[in-house]
């Protein structure tokens, strides 16, 4: 585990809940250093004050430190007022993220995964856009912690049962307030349904040994077919979530036992678009966060089922619009303590 996510073991519960909201009024836009007044004689000059922003402008975010991120994140709120090029410029900055699967948990407040809460160095495909969401929703550290909580976890209860472990079925659904489904506006008769039987229950004894009783959900879902996509891509929008939909080629793969069915959403990422308006993902896959044309990643997909070891393929997408102001949704349902997250408990967590 890398230093910097052990920080959290011994500072995040120091965090009180006096920080501020991810909902506080906009900071100004950081002030240049400062032109010390004429001392007097016989006194020493105050030192200047130093603007940490210019260091920060062109390092990679994975390199920042955590008091950079929040110094960061407020300048960006001062600066850049729209949403979804935050998303972008964020996504962006944290080109050259190494990968890494399964990097997250809930240490300190359970033991069942043992990984942190947060992490900065790495990422992988749902990490990494979680904390972009996060961090572009907030100005500074407290509140991007705040923020990626209530993301992760299903009404921000922090947990293992109550984390959102299937994109289609949990992500999707708990984060209405930030995304909503254009499945069906985008393909309309031409999307195609698949299935899951999912069994939560299953799926948190093999993988934690945590016994827990979940009724098993009979999920219905849609998906845009590889043949539609070059006709809705001029649709799509910066900052939309990116769902890639999977299936086996055979009964033999791990996949199909986990999702209960034939196909599911394996890998997730971020619109946007190059100067020349070409639709690109931004995502986090073996070996480091990336940007590509999406018509690149779907004929990488479409070839990497050719393979005789290929054990699933690239059936197509579902897509996920940003929705026009999320803290406005989710202050509707969180009310005055938005974004509520509360530890396994049922304690508000004084994050």
């Amino acid at each position: 585990m890398n230093s910097r996510t052990l920080l959290l073991s011994s500072t995040l519960l120091a965090l009180g809940a006096s920080a501020l909201a991810a909902t506080a009024p906009a900071p100004a836009a950081p002030a240049t250093a400062a032109t010390a007044a004429t001392p007097k004689a016989g006194t020493t000059p105050a030192a200047t004050p130093v603007d940490p922003i210019p260091p920060l402008l062109a390092k990679p975010l994975y390199q920042f430190t955590e008091r950079e991120v929040g110094q960061y994140l407020g300048y960006l709120q001062a600066t850049m007022p729209d949403l979804r090029q935050r998303i972008v410029h964020l996504a962006r900055k944290n080109i050259g993220q190494p990968y890494e699967l399964y990097l997250l948990g809930e240490m300190p407040f359970e033991a069942y995964d043992p990984q942190p809460i947060y992490c900065l160095t790495k990422s992988d495909c749902l990490v990494f856009t979680e904390h972009t969401y996060a961090m572009a929703l907030t100005r500074d550290w407290s509140g991007f912690i705040r923020m990626l909580q209530r993301i992760r976890y299903r009404d921000g209860k922090l947990g293992v049962a109550t984390r959102n472990h299937y994109t289609e079925a949990d992500w999707n659904v708990s984060n209405r307030w930030l995304v909503r489904d254009l499945t069906d506006e985008l393909a309309g008769a031409k999307a195609l349904p698949f299935d899951a039987r999912i069994d939560r229950s299953k799926f948190l004894h093999n993988r934690y040994g945590l016994d827990v009783s979940i009724p098993v959900e009979e999920h219905h879902d849609r998906f845009i077919p590889l043949s539609e996509i070059e006709r809705i891509a001029s649709q799509l929008k910066d900052g939309d979530f990116v769902n890639v939909v999977r299936g086996s080629i055979n009964a033999g793969h791990a996949n199909a036992e986990i999702y209960g069915g034939k196909a599911w959403v394996g890998h997730t990422g971020l619109i946007a678009h190059s100067p020349d308006g070409t639709v690109t993902i931004i995502h986090s896959a073996e070996p480091k966060v990336r940007e590509e044309p999406l018509a690149a990643f779907i004929a990488r997909g479409v070839e990497s089922a050719k393979s005789p070891q290929a054990r699933q393929r690239l059936l197509g997408f579902k897509f996920l619009r940003l929705q026009d102001d999320p803290l406005a949704n989710l202050r509707q349902i969180d009310g005055d303590d938005t974004p509520r997250v509360t530890l396994p408990g049922g304690a508000r967590a004084g994050l």
